[in-house]
């Protein structure tokens, strides 16, 4: 897996941010699923393809939902920073492969009452259902590629009425309304936050709030925005941040400092251009004054203006 994959999917790990996502896109916020009733699921599988050879597929996020040991549900996340035209295809595959193992048999070793004995006994769980929702992270235009099976691929019309048209669950992060923006209570926040503030106005203004999961906020935001400024404070200054005002104020003063830089280097080059102006026209004196007399230096550079 790569780096940026493992980026991208950290902070939607942790059970309050899980949760939370679940909660609010699917039950208006309401306080459903608790972090505590959320376990890993493993979101690797394996299929056979290409003459046999065995490739795999894995998730960004798998959690079962439990009441009581039982699992009530499955519940996978997606994360997509632009849009994809085969994504139901990929999400139809991912819920497939995960009914398909929940048909497996498991075992169990149990002591045989007879004999004492222990000895392996199936056991097969009930099946329950699995919900993928697909976050789209992109504020900059909407989600423009297919939503549905039937979308992706062309079906004749005497097989539409036998097709099942597969819809996947999108959510368009930055085209959220305000009010349910609101509803999340995770450092999820934080990432939505940003995400509608950029589409509505092209800038950000960071919250004062505090953030629990700092460096998975950052990392995460550096791969929604492959932002330079970003991945500096999460290198750099990482230990300092709190909130996101806070970070933002952070790369804010390495700009000014960069500004600083930047004038001070052309003030130079321009100071060394006087002076190689006045050694070509062996103006001795003049050398030796203008490094004491700053108006006699603007003179010199009015000088090398007219004579270009």
């Amino acid at each position: 897996m790569g780096e940026k994959d493992i980026m991208e999917k950290t902070l939607e790990t942790y059970n309050d941010v899980f949760a939370d996502i679940v909660n609010v896109l699917l039950f208006d916020g309401e306080q459903v699923v608790k972090e505590d009733s959320l376990d890993d699921a493993i979101a690797r599988y394996h299929y056979k393809a290409d003459l046999g050879r065995l490739h795999e597929m894995e998730r960004d996020a798998l959690k079962y939902w439990k009441d009581s040991g039982i699992r009530i549900a499955f519940f996978g996340l997606e994360n997509q920073t632009v849009a994809e035209k085969y994504m139901p295809l990929r999400c139809i595959g991912y819920d497939g492969a995960e009914y398909r193992r929940q048909l497996i048999k498991e075992y169990k070793t149990v002591k045989d009452p007879d004999n004492g004995e222990e000895k392996k006994v199936s056991v097969r769980r009930t099946p329950c259902p699995v919900v993928t929702l697909v976050l789209y992270f992109g504020f900059e235009e909407r989600w423009s590629e297919p939503v549905n099976l039937c979308g992706c691929i062309q079906v004749p019309e005497r097989l539409k009425p036998f097709v099942n048209d597969y819809e996947m669950n999108l959510f368009e992060l930055a085209f959220l309304p305000d009010e349910t923006v609101g509803k999340f209570k995770s450092d999820f926040r934080f990432i939505v936050d940003y995400l509608v503030q950029m589409r509505k106005t092209g800038t950000y203004t960071g919250s004062d709030e505090n953030i629990r999961h700092v460096h998975e906020v950052l990392e995460l935001l550096s791969v929604v925005t492959n932002s330079s400024n970003i991945k500096y404070v999460l290198e750099h200054h990482e230990s300092e941040v709190k909130t996101m005002k806070n970070a933002f104020d952070i790369f804010g003063d390495k700009k000014k400092m960069e500004g600083k830089i930047e004038g001070k280097l052309e003030g130079e080059t321009v100071i060394l251009k006087m002076n190689q102006y006045l050694i070509k026209n062996e103006r001795w004196e003049d050398l030796k004054r203008a490094t004491e007399d700053e108006d006699f230096r603007e003179e010199i550079l009015r000088q090398m203006r007219e004579s270009r």
